[in-house]
């Protein structure tokens, strides 16, 4: 007997199907590797990362091309535009032109991935992608961090990196193998305070995926323990804080969500009040939250930082110094900016500090103004009810949740380290501002 033939109707849905499940596997890959880039370089050195975030930039603008996504200028976030616009001119003025074309190059491949990720990806899809990501990283993680305990039993340097020095500081190991003895663990990211915000971002993720029933009970209990275990065993003083404030946000959300929007004013007066009462009770108590945490005086060279970034940003504070997000060791300034026991940081460890720095007041304003849209935005799509109607009594969603927590723990990050601006924390950001730009006046709810 002969088959019978496929009839057209079924090969473009198979087709359709098998489109979505390459998008989807190659989005993981994108999500994963700006989540884990430094498992790229410790792996692979800078060559071996080079190549892959070529791969990145490439498939991700080949996805846009041939997807076509549908999209609206009227609904493209414009500070974003400007903001990119204005990094890009910075290059005129750049006190290191080089450096400065290297960064914007860097910044423009992610936010192409990130465009990819927010115009061809559903909400559905990013919170199936990311998760499975955030996995990917987490489970890798302690999976590195049992191998470097139980086999090697060692301290580990990132591969292809050979440092000529008598005492190799703490900061350089890819792993220090604490995991039997209950961290701190640095995991393949080979950083405590990143790899705990990353199990932060999880715990958000997997805890949304449960409460929308988007996947199984057991298999959601599961990993939402991984992340809060791995979250605990980084022992990030940072990332606590972040989770703190992650945890109020979402208590305020559920509060406005429960009362007429007319009547939320108690809502907004208690969240004034309680910053006011955050930031005096931090004021007044600095130093027992600093001994509580096992923090330095100067919050781990921090407070030296800050202040070299700020004496330097004066000099040039209308349009800063030129952006390259990442400082450049090799170029002045960054050279002796901050240098700590033999360590040289390329951060200011302060987002907002690092675009005064690199953009003057003009980009922070930028910034500020796309920061802040996203987030207002986020709030009101995570308390509002979809209107599909006249009534409003369309049920929430879990999911638009999601857009308001990530914002507040990448807000809540961005105080304390610049991620804000590179890899994960740049594009979680673009995505979450093109996201819920597009999501506004949509009159289709979240799933």
């Amino acid at each position: 007997m002969t088959a019978a033939p496929a009839r057209p109707g079924n090969v473009r849905v198979m087709s359709a199907v098998r489109s979505r499940f390459v998008v989807r596997t190659f989005a993981t890959f994108v999500l994963f590797t700006v989540l884990a880039g430094q498992f790229w370089r410790n792996l692979g050195g800078w060559w071996g990362f080079g190549a892959v975030a070529a791969l990145v930039v490439v498939g991700s603008a080949v996805a846009l091309i041939m997807e076509k996504p549908d999209w609206k200028w009227r609904r493209f976030p414009k500070a974003l535009i400007l903001f990119m616009l204005l990094a890009t001119l910075s290059i005129l003025w750049s006190f290191y032109p080089g450096a400065s074309a290297l960064g914007i190059t860097l910044q423009w491949g992610t936010t192409l991935a990130a465009l990819f990720v927010a115009l061809v990806l559903s909400w559905a899809e990013l919170l199936r992608t990311l998760s499975a990501a955030l996995r990917l990283v987490l489970g890798l993680s302690l999976l590195f961090e049992l191998y470097v305990s139980v086999v090697v039993g060692h301290a580990v340097l990132p591969f292809f990196v050979h440092y000529d020095l008598e005492k190799i500081p703490l900061a350089f190991y890819w792993s220090r193998g604490l995991l039997l003895d209950g961290g701190p663990i640095e995991g393949i990211v080979a950083n405590r305070n990143l790899l705990g915000f990353l199990a932060l971002i999880a715990v958000i993720v997997f805890a949304v995926q449960l409460a929308a029933k988007t996947v199984r009970r057991g298999w959601g209990m599961f990993w939402l323990v991984v992340a809060a275990a791995t979250l605990l065993l980084t022992r990030s003083a940072t990332v606590t804080l972040s989770a703190i404030v992650v945890l109020v946000a979402l208590g305020f959300a559920l509060w406005a969500r429960s009362v007429h929007h007319q009547a939320r004013r108690p809502v907004y007066l208690t969240a004034a009040a309680s910053v006011v009462v955050a930031v005096g009770g931090l004021v007044a108590f600095f130093p027992l939250l600093l001994q509580a945490f096992g923090k330095s005086d100067d919050l781990t060279g921090r407070f030296d930082i800050w202040a070299s970034v700020s004496e330097l940003a004066s000099q040039r504070p209308a349009f800063g110094w030129g952006w390259v997000s990442y400082w450049v060791p090799w170029v002045e300034p960054f050279n002796d900016l901050a240098v700590r026991r033999g360590v040289t940081y390329l951060q200011a460890h302060n987002a907002w500090l690092d675009v005064w720095l690199q953009l003057g007041i003009v980009g922070l304003v930028l910034f500020i103004a796309l920061v802040s849209a996203t987030l207002w935005r986020s709030w009101f799509l995570a308390i509002d009810r979809p209107r599909l109607g006249v009534a409003d009594t369309a049920p929430y969603a879990a999911s638009a949740l999601l857009p308001l927590l990530i914002m507040v723990a990448l807000l809540a990050q961005s105080l304390a380290e610049s991620r804000l601006l590179v890899e994960y924390g740049w594009l979680l950001l673009v995505a979450m501002a093109v996201m819920t730009k597009r999501q506004q006046g949509t009159p289709s709810p979240m799933p």
